[in-house]
């Protein structure tokens, strides 16, 4: 496995196993209904609790939680009294961390009036976006919508502080549906889905600031008074496509719009990104294909170490030391305790894994284990070997599930 695929995988793990020492954060709660371990994303609120989101207008909290019924990781939004569980993607950040957290970015916006310009404008690579990576954006999220207007809905948080990148262009919408419920009003007569057109566009409208403040690497730059200056920073920058789709967005018009308007837009560059996703899938296949042996040489393990050394079974001390035990036990030694002629130790993961795959096949090739005080030889085949451990830990299955006599 490639080993940047490799540590991006541990990190994923280690956030994922994250967890926090109760006595340093009492104002965490143990357990929220089924969820348990959970562990703040985010800053929590002061103790005033004065602070509201920007976004939702409430108090809002974040946590990676573990579920009690599946065992699995999520992430729950707590807004005032009501909590909502989304899929957690460990390693995540926000649009805004990634892109829009240098100050220094809106210098072009705040620092010089219109028509100053103390140095060169910003350009790609040198201040602004690429601009495979907007495009790149760009039709994940418009797929995201197109999914979501399709299914008569509205996304209604398409914001940088809700958008979260995972690896590194991967696009993923956060806390969908929370203005849903938050903007509920059962005392209504009126259809909760007759505002849902007027959502939609607004979502377009949205997206188009999304897209405008990457290419000005700005969010000042979807101010109302920077609007003109950014469009020439597009301009100068960017290809027409992009400027076009940006003015279609943000421009009203006599008519509804649809995010399936901008696909032209996008055109030939809806292949290059399906292209780059086919190749990335064919990177992570080959390194799976790579890594795909280790569960089953992990089980083989797992199961050979409930057999080694048992101090005890069925009222027996000796067990694990006799019968088909006692082959397992040599083989265990011949596994990982091999010595060299001087007596050092001798470490090999290819003879580890390849006596491992032997075993688990049931070859007919013969073996020599030797006892630890080299007193008695032992000659069998690994298919002998995979019957003694088959029928071994079948036994202490039988007991563990109360089909034998009880311990």
């Amino acid at each position: 496995m490639a080993d940047e695929l490799r540590q991006e995988l541990i990190n994923r793990h280690l956030i994922t196993m994250a967890q926090i020492d109760q006595a340093d954060m009492p104002a965490v709660p143990t357990e929220v209904d089924s969820y348990h371990s959970l562990f703040p994303l985010e800053p929590l609120p002061p103790p005033n609790r004065i602070q509201k989101s920007s976004n939702f207008g409430y108090i809002t909290s974040c946590y990676k939680a573990v579920n009690s019924k599946d065992d699995l990781p999520y992430c729950l939004r707590r807004i005032h009294a009501l909590v909502f569980a989304y899929d957690f993607h460990a390693g995540g950040e926000t649009m805004m961390s990634r892109h829009f957290n240098d100050p220094n970015a809106d210098a072009y916006f705040t620092k010089r009036k219109w028509g100053q310009h103390d140095g060169p404008l910003p350009r790609q690579h040198a201040g602004l976006l690429p601009e495979s990576l907007i495009w790149a954006y760009i039709v994940q999220l418009s797929s995201a919508l197109r999914t979501i207007h399709t299914a008569g809905l509205a996304c209604r948080v398409m914001d940088p502080t809700k958008i979260l990148i995972t690896g590194k262009t991967r696009l993923r919408v956060n806390c969908v549906g929370v203005f849903d419920v938050l903007t509920f009003d059962n005392s209504q007569n009126n259809n909760p889905l007759a505002l849902m057109a007027q959502y939609q566009q607004a979502d377009l409208i949205s997206l188009g600031k999304v897209v405008l403040a990457l290419a000005c690497n700005s969010l000042a730059g979807i101010q109302r008074e920077n609007l003109q200056k950014a469009m020439e920073l597009v301009t100068i920058n960017y290809s027409s496509d992009l400027k076009n789709l940006i003015l279609y967005l943000l421009t009203d018009q006599n008519r509804m719009r649809s995010v399936n308007d901008i696909m032209p837009m996008i055109g030939a560059r809806f292949y290059t990104q399906l292209d780059a996703a086919q190749m990335r899938n064919d990177v992570i296949e080959e390194d799976l294909a790579k890594e795909v042996q280790n569960g089953r040489l992990f089980r083989l393990l797992a199961k050979l170490g409930t057999i080694n050394e048992r101090p005890e079974f069925q009222k027996d001390p000796t067990w694990s030391e006799t019968g088909d035990r006692y082959l397992l036990k040599l083989f265990r030694d011949h596994l990982f305790h091999q010595v060299t002629e001087a007596g050092a130790p001798w470490i090999d993961l290819s003879h580890i894994i390849s006596c491992l795959n032997k075993l688990d096949a049931g070859v007919p090739e013969k073996i020599s284990l030797i006892s630890r005080d080299e007193k008695s030889v032992l000659v069998v085949t690994y298919s002998d070997l995979k019957r003694c451990f088959e029928n071994t830990f079948q036994e202490l299955i039988a007991a563990a599930n109360g089909q034998g006599s009880s311990i």
